[in-house]
C-alpha cells in the first residue's frame, strides 16, 4: 500500500460531537484519494464516551487507537508511531479543517528548505460572545491565531508567531529525530500544561530545521463558553506560569529560569492580593492573570520543573 502524503491525528477524550465535526471537515478536503490518512487517538475516555468515539471513526474510515491513560502528549506520540505519512498534521477534536487543509499542508512542505515544522492559521469560532473584559495581549491562550503573511520563525514573523497545537505540522521523520512529544509537558487530566509544541518546535530550530508559517493552512477552532469567564483564565495563566517552569527545565536552562524569579517573586506579590477578588470577577483581571501566571511559574520552579 502507497503510503499518504500526510498522516492527520486527531487526538480526543470524550468529546464525540466535536470530534464528529472534525471527521467531517476531513472527508470533505479537496483532495485526491490516498492523499491522507486519519487517525483518531482516544484518551482514557470513559466507556460511553469511547464507544461513541470509535463509532465515529469507523463510520469515516479513521483508525482508532486508545490511549492507556490520559495525557496530550501521550497521545500525539501513540499517533506518530502508527502514522504512515511524511507530515503529521495534528489537529484539536475541536476544530475543523478548511476544505483546502490538506492540499495547502502539501503546498507548504514543498517550501525551500524543506521545513520541519509548519504552523496555519487557527481563526476562533466563539460559542459566547469574547467579553470585553478579555486582555487583548492574552487572546493568544485560546489558540487563536490569525497572521495572515507567510515567512520563517525566528527569521521574518513577529514575535510569538509560532505553529501552535490546534493546527501543528511536522516533518515526521523530524520530530521522531528528537524524541517526539515531552510526555511531561501537554494537557493531562484536569492539569492545563503546555508548551509540548514549544519544547518540540526549540529541539526542531536546535537540529537546525526551518520552523514555517502558511495563512493558507486553515482551521476554526471552537471557543467553549466555559473559557470566556474569569475563573478559567486564572487557572489557565497559573498552568501556563507551571508550564513554562517545565520548559526551562526540560532545555537545561533551570538557570536561567532561577534569574527570572525575582521579577516573578515581585509581580506575585504585587499583584497577589488581587486574587482575594470573587473568582468570576472581571475587576482588574489583566492583573490578576500575571499573578497567577508568576505564582504557577514560581510553583514549577521550586518543584524541579
Amino acid at each position: 500500500m502507497t503510503a499518504p502524503d500526510v498522516s492527520v491525528i486527531v487526538c480526543t477524550h470524550d468529546r464525540p460531537a466535536y470530534l464528529g465535526a472534525c471527521l467531517d471537515s476531513l472527508a470533505a478536503q479537496h483532495a485526491p484519494a490516498g492523499t491522507f490518512e486519519v487517525i483518531v487517538v482516544d484518551s482514557a475516555s470513559p466507556p460511553a464516551g469511547a464507544a461513541a468515539i470509535a463509532a465515529l471513526a469507523e463510520r469515516h474510515g479513521a483508525r482508532r487507537l486508545a490511549a492507556p491513560r490520559p495525557g496530550l502528549s501521550l497521545a500525539r506520540n501513540l499517533g506518530a508511531h502508527a502514522a504512515r505519512g511524511r507530515w503529521l498534521a495534528y489537529i484539536d477534536d475541536d476544530a475543523t479543517a478548511d476544505p483546502s487543509w490538506i492540499a495547502a499542508i502539501i503546498a507548504a512542505g514543498r517550501g525551500e528548505p524543506e521545513p520541519a515544522a509548519i504552523g496555519g492559521r487557527i481563526l476562533p469560532r466563539f460559542e459566547a460572545p469574547l467579553p470585553a473584559w478579555w486582555p487583548p495581549e492574552l487572546i493568544g491562550v485560546l489558540t487563536v491565531l490569525t497572521h495572515d503573511q507567510a515567512g520563517t520563525v525566528g527569521v521574518d514573523l513577529p514575535r510569538g508567531i509560532e505553529p501552535y497545537g490546534a493546527n501543528f505540522i511536522v516533518r515526521a521523520d523530524a520530530l521522531a529525530a528528537i524524541g517526539l512529544f515531552p510526555e511531561g509537558l501537554g494537557r493531562i487530566g484536569g492539569r492545563l500544561l503546555s508548551n509540548e509544541e514549544s519544547l518540540v518546535l526549540r529541539r526542531l530550530s536546535d537540529a537546525g530545521g526551518r520552523i514555517a508559517y502558511d495563512p493558507a493552512i486553515v482551521v476554526a477552532h471552537s471557543i467553549q463558553a466555559e473559557r470566556l469567564r474569569p475563573a478559567w483564565l486564572l487557572r489557565r495563566q497559573f498552568w501556563q506560569g507551571v508550564s513554562a517552569a517545565r520548559l526551562r527545565a526540560l532545555l537545561g536552562e533551570r538557570r536561567r529560569a532561577w534569574s527570572e524569579a525575582p521579577r516573578r517573586l515581585a509581580a506575585g506579590l504585587t499583584f497577589g492580593p488581587l486574587l482575594l477578588l470573587a473568582r468570576e470577577s472581571p475587576r482588574h483581571v489583566a492583573h490578576r492573570a500575571r499573578a497567577a501566571y508568576s505564582w504557577g511559574f514560581l510553583r514549577g520552579l521550586v518543584a524541579g520543573g
